[in-house]
């Protein structure tokens, strides 16, 4: 059977067409469009920098953070009331119990002095870039590095309590416990030598705008592991008192 020229270039045209088709769909994988690396943007935005602060604070590097430590709302079952802080030493988070069987969940870092403490307190005192004054015991243990700090420290970027401090009281006695942030924004999640309970810079102002004068404080030691489910997150100093940090 003869072929015309004509039927032979769209033949040959066709067959071209074919063929790059074919090529193109096995470049094609089933798996829709890759996924960024890195941290969720949502919380990048949440730990990014705070120019506003009376000290500017940079933003803080969470790609190695495990993610269970970054803010979020979560179900908690508790019978504490709403508006409690309940800190959970042992499993390294702090809950801002909320309505309807939830809580605010922030990841913290505890100290020596935040394992020597446990019961009920609450919060006498609230400071914005607070003062701080290390005790006599860490001044006789550490000379050359507290010694220098004895009249104490001014507020600012460097400050071991960060840009807030909460003071808790039992009664009208300073338990010396407090809940800060921090310089050190790799010790949360992890157990430190020195402090009470620190969070994040960003976290520590975010409960500190939460939580009013008065509120209500429970400091566990001894916790099982904590499983809870995930919700997305709708989102004057007296300079010379010793302070723990």
């Amino acid at each position: 059977m003869c072929v015309s020229r004509n039927s032979a270039g769209r033949l040959a045209q066709l067959f071209a067409l074919l063929l790059a088709t074919s090529t193109l769909a096995g470049c094609v994988t089933s798996g829709g469009p890759a996924k960024p690396k890195g941290p969720d943007p949502y919380y990048v935005a949440m730990y990014g920098p705070k120019p506003d602060e009376k000290f500017p604070l940079d933003a803080i590097d969470i790609s190695k953070v495990d993610t269970r430590y970054l803010r979020q709302q979560v179900a908690y079952a508790t019978h504490e009331p709403p508006g409690t802080i309940v800190i959970d030493t042992q499993n390294r988070f702090l809950y801002l119990v909320q309505d309807g069987g939830m809580a605010m969940r922030y990841g913290i870092g505890v100290g020596k002095a935040g394992l020597e403490f446990e019961g009920e307190a609450r919060i006498g005192r609230k400071a914005e870039w607070p003062r701080w004054t290390p005790t006599s015991s860490m001044v006789a243990r550490e000379p050359e590095r507290y010694g220098p700090l004895a009249g104490g420290m001014e507020p600012g970027v460097r400050n071991p309590l960060g840009p807030r401090a909460l003071y808790l009281f039992q009664g009208d006695r300073d338990t010396l416990f407090r809940i800060h942030g921090t310089t050190e924004a790799w010790s949360i999640g992890k157990a430190v030598s020195s402090g009470c309970i620190r969070l994040f810079n960003p976290d520590i102002i975010d409960l500190y705008n939460r939580v009013p004068r008065d509120s209500r404080v429970v400091v566990l030691q001894a916790q099982a592991p904590v499983n809870e489910m995930l919700a997305p997150m709708s989102t004057p100093a007296n300079a010379g008192e010793p302070l723990m940090y």
